[in-house]
């Protein structure tokens, strides 16, 4: 390969690395290169370019890196954890570990804007938000966000926009787990929203409160009826929140039924493992009228071009177009895999298998209650529904007493102790527990059905999960087909490359997966002893100073669990570093009109005003306008954020002149690392100017997507800047710590010279389809050289001026030809960006090239006049096979020409998607957002 001078790569790199040493070069013989490091200097301007090898250890091989990962595992200590507050642990049934979890037909997916190629994912998710929607007794249930904290975030700030006019408070109950609590006082503060923090009472005064956040049950475990409360603030125009259980609410009264507003909370407990802290699906539940101020994703039911049901992102153009300046809510928030693993689970185990696992939970809990009032020890709440808090002499003697016997127990204060139980608990663990709170053996199991919920009356008394999917699936041969039958409706990495620019889908390597689901990572609670997981802390060190490295930046933070928390974090550490100057009035965010909608939703969320920067006709920041808004604002600038490579997929010439100029106002710079992928090992943000960047690791480091998430944002600062990061923007110390393994896999199995070989064939690659593509369809920008970064933008806007044919036809048609469409009319409408990566051989390149240009023959058809747009097999994508079976065949094309249009080769391993071009404007008019009745389909 013609690479770097002295540069090698390990065994594991030429495999993530998808091209040979041959394919390299015959793509460098096609753009008249020579070498990997001439395509890099020509590519990457001068001022930035940094030639020093990284300061990381050459690759290991597959097998030393689990070798390594074991030990850290090993230095985990997985003890029994009833500490509660929002966590527990579960059982993830078998057949949903290793067909989902487990699964890269289910875990290499993309978010499902394409809704054609994503049925599956959709219908999982469409039985996610059934499910909480039942639970909650709510109308409507989001397709998930981050966390029960984040969720609680979105809650209040969701009650702010829709009852603007009852003030700026927001009371907060003293039952909300700490987390909680911390999370919304974080998110608050910057846009002048009032924490309250207090005991609700019936009859408490409510004016100029917006909102009130309650929990259900505490998290002290206190089970406490909230109607009166809740109708008298509504009395006074405050409306309600509600953080609560879902496996409690399996028994309890739902807060639906008691006129909750908003419920929220995790899925963590239906088998999703507590990974010391994520990820795991939030839950966002509402009325219908607050349905288009839901944040987040919505799943709907629409129907396809032959009237077949179908499902798709409802209101989906809000979370892909947010207006700069108008933005409200970052919606980038979801956990799909997460929330299908839950969704999965309450199909397992059905409306029965809930129950009987709840009633088992609290059983086990009142037994300890009735065994500790037998023995005389006091409680501080009572009902309950799992978790107990007893009065003791001396909280921390009980918890050594109970750690001897490998049992993790809260500490609430010096002379009380919690105990939460959970799916995995037994009378075993009960008695152990009586032990160490009484020292004492004289537990009696003896009959264990006492019922402290019946006797309050909080039993819940309306039916739960009355869909059939809920009440078909209970076998594991049902329940494996089912997941098959799903999975095989999708397309993800695992069949085809998924070409989408700016969002990185390269190759999740097998190894770096397995350690997800080993019990020393994945079973341990986020706020257990610090010294239960010095595994996590050895692997959180490595993983943060090999982050520093790459980025040239002194600090990083691992605690955000999305890109988008990532972006707040960074603004909110600029936010206190002005205050902390004595500059808090500087609240100015410049931000590129090219971004991307989540920088101005995190710069609005950050209390900060955007100022939308023009672009010049390159797709470049236009430098001009740039000095001009920084100069006019040098007394209030906080930052710009920029995306570097630009958003257009081009490096721009002038990055330190541009970030010059807001340090010279008095700004910083947030740097968005959404395509950092272009960089590691050839430049480094920290060192050319940047202050602040999130770091994409479902991007550049290799977590998978999930269908839309899970993902780790992780946030590196400057030296000046790392005082300033927040602490509590996620619910968990270390937000999604659970797949941070495989990050710190990927960087020990690529090594320094690894990486930097990845960047550098990215570039080569998108190179190479830029310039095969760009004899059919214009390039829209690229750098002086006519090279551009990582991704490039193909120009459909003239053949659509003059045949029709647009870019979902282009998107859809694809599907025919077994690929995933790039990404559609972003940043620029009418346009496609392509984003091939490092890991796609010249083979796979080239079968999506010859895809393209073959719909581009199909175009010239179009203007030849051989076909009318509306009669042309681009305007018919995607075909399914029931399309094709037909007898009443009437298109103007053949069967062939739909079905198999790369020819008889396809026919093997062709991909049928399980429906045509779904009708979206249907499905927005008719909003429908769960399991609706088969007569509902029959209506549409």
């Amino acid at each position: 390969m013609r690479g770097r001078p002295g540069a090698t790569v390990g065994e594991f790199a030429a495999r993530h690395i998808g091209p040979s040493a041959t394919e390299v070069d015959t793509m460098l013989d096609r753009l008249g290169l020579s070498s990997l490091e001439e395509l890099v200097d020509r590519a990457v301007p001068e001022a930035i370019r940094d030639r020093s090898a990284l300061a990381l250890a050459e690759g290991r091989s597959e097998a030393d890196t689990l070798t390594w990962l074991e030990a850290l595992a090993s230095r985990n200590q997985v003890h029994t954890s009833l500490l509660g507050q929002g966590y527990a642990n579960t059982i993830t049934p078998p057949v949903i570990l290793r067909n989902i979890l487990e699964n890269p037909a289910w875990y290499t997916a993309y978010t499902p804007y394409q809704p054609e190629i994503s049925q599956g994912r959709l219908e999982a998710l469409l039985n996610f938000q059934t499910m909480v929607s039942d639970l909650t007794a709510m109308d409507l249930a989001n397709a998930s966000l981050l966390d029960e904290p984040t969720a609680a975030a979105e809650a209040m700030a969701m009650l702010a926009r829709v009852n603007p006019k009852a003030g700026t408070t927001f009371f907060v109950d003293a039952e909300c787990h700490p987390q909680t609590i911390a999370v919304v006082r974080t998110r608050a503060e910057p846009v002048g929203i009032d924490v309250v923090v207090g005991v609700p009472d019936d009859d408490m005064p409510a004016e100029g409160v917006f909102g009130v956040l309650l929990q259900y049950p505490g998290t002290t475990g206190v089970v406490r009826d909230h109607r009166v409360l809740v109708e008298n603030l509504h009395a006074q125009g405050t409306l309600v929140a509600v953080a609560a259980d879902l496996l409690a609410l399996v028994l309890l009264t739902p807060p639906g039924e008691w006129g909750a507003d908003v419920v929220v909370g995790s899925a963590q407990r239906f088998g999703v493992p507590m990974g010391y802290g994520g990820p795991h699906a939030g839950f966002f539940a509402t009325r219908d009228e607050y349905r288009r101020n839901v944040p987040g994703r919505l799943v709907g039911v629409s129907v396809d071009a032959a009237g077949r049901r179908a499902l798709r992102l409802a209101l989906q153009t809000r979370e892909q177009h947010i207006r700069r300046e108008k933005a409200t809510s970052n919606i980038c928030t979801a956990q799909v895999l997460l929330a299908n693993i839950a969704g999965m689970y309450a199909v397992y185990h059905g409306p029965d298998g809930l129950r009987a696992i709840a009633e088992r939970v609290h059983g086990l809990a009142a037994l300890l209650f009735r065994e500790l009032g037998r023995a005389d020890f006091a409680f501080g709440c009572y009902p309950f529904f799992d978790t107990v808090a007893v009065t003791v002499d001396d909280a921390d003697a009980v918890l050594a007493r109970a750690l001897a016997q490998g049992i993790n127990l809260r500490r609430l204060d010096a002379t009380t102790v919690s105990v939460a139980f959970d799916e995995t608990s037994s009378v075993d663990t009960a008695a152990a527990v009586f032990a160490a709170i009484t020292g004492r053996d004289t537990f009696d199991a003896g009959e264990w059905d006492f019922d402290v919920l019946g006797s309050e009356g909080m039993r819940r008394t309306t039916e739960i999960l009355t869909h059939p999917v809920f009440r078909t699936y209970h076998s594991e041969t049902q329940m494996l087909r089912y997941i098959r039958r799903l999975g095989d409706r999708d397309l993800a990495l695992d069949r085809s490359m998924i070409p989408l620019g700016s969002c990185t889908m390269k190759l999740n390597a097998t190894t770096e997966m397995i350690p997800i689901t080993w019990p020393e990572f994945a079973n341990i609670h986020p706020f257990a002893p610090l010294d239960q997981a010095a595994g996590y802390a050895e692997l959180f060190a490595e993983l943060e100073a090999a982050l520093c490295e790459i980025t040239g930046y002194d600090s990083v933070s691992l605690q955000p669990n999305a890109g988008s928390q990532g972006e707040l974090a960074g603004l909110l550490a600029i936010r206190a570093f002005h205050a902390s100057a004595g500059e808090g009035a500087r609240t100015v965010c410049l931000i590129p009109e090219s971004a991307h909608g989540t920088n101005a939703a995190s710069a609005v969320m950050a209390g900060m005003q955007v100022v939308v920067v023009r672009c010049d006709d390159d797709g470049n920041v236009d430098f001009d306008d740039l000095k001009s808004k920084a100069n006019a604002h040098a007394a209030d600038l906080a930052a710009l954020m920029i995306t570097y490579p630009s958003t257009h997929g081009v490096y721009e010439e002038n990055v330190r002149d541009v970030c010059a100029v807001v340090h010279e106002c008095g700004g910083q710079v947030y740097l968005d690392g959404a395509n950092l992928n272009a960089l590691v090992g050839v430049a480094k943000p920290g060192q050319f100017g940047a202050d602040v960047s999130h770091l994409n690791l479902h991007k550049t480091f290799c977590i998978p997507h999930g269908g839309g998430g899970p993902g780790v944002g992780p946030v590196a600062v400057r030296a000046h800047l790392a005082p300033h990061l927040p602490s509590h923007v996620s619910g968990a110390p270390y937000g999604s710590a659970g797949i941070l393994p495989i990050s710190a896999a990927y960087v020990k199995l690529m090594g320094g010279p690894g990486l930097a070989r990845a960047t550098e064939v990215a570039i080569l690659t998108a190179n190479y389809v830029a310039r095969r593509l760009s004899e059919h369809y214009p390039v829209l920008y690229s750098g002086p050289d006519g090279l551009v970064a990582h991704e490039c933008i193909l120009d459909l806007r003239p053949i659509t001026q003059a045949t029709g044919v647009s870019v979902d036809d282009v998107a859809k048609r694809l599907v025919d030809f077994g690929f995933h469409a790039p990404t559609v009319s972003f940043p620029v409408a009418g346009t496609l960006m392509v984003e091939p990566t490092e890991s796609e051989d010249l083979g796979e390149l080239d079968r999506f090239c010859d895809a393209m240009i073959a719909i581009r023959e199909e175009i010239a058809a179009v203007e030849r006049g051989e076909w009318s747009v509306e009669a042309s097999p681009l305007r018919g994508a995607p075909h399914t096979a029931a399309d094709v079976a037909t007898d009443a065949w009437d298109r103007a094309y053949s069967r062939d020409v739909a079905a198999f249009p790369g020819g008889p080769s396809e026919t093997f391993d062709k991909y049928w998607p399980p429906v045509s071009r779904i009708d979206g404007a249907y499905g927005d008019r008719n909003l429908m957002c769960s399991c609706p009745p088969l007569s509902a389909y029959e209506d549409a």
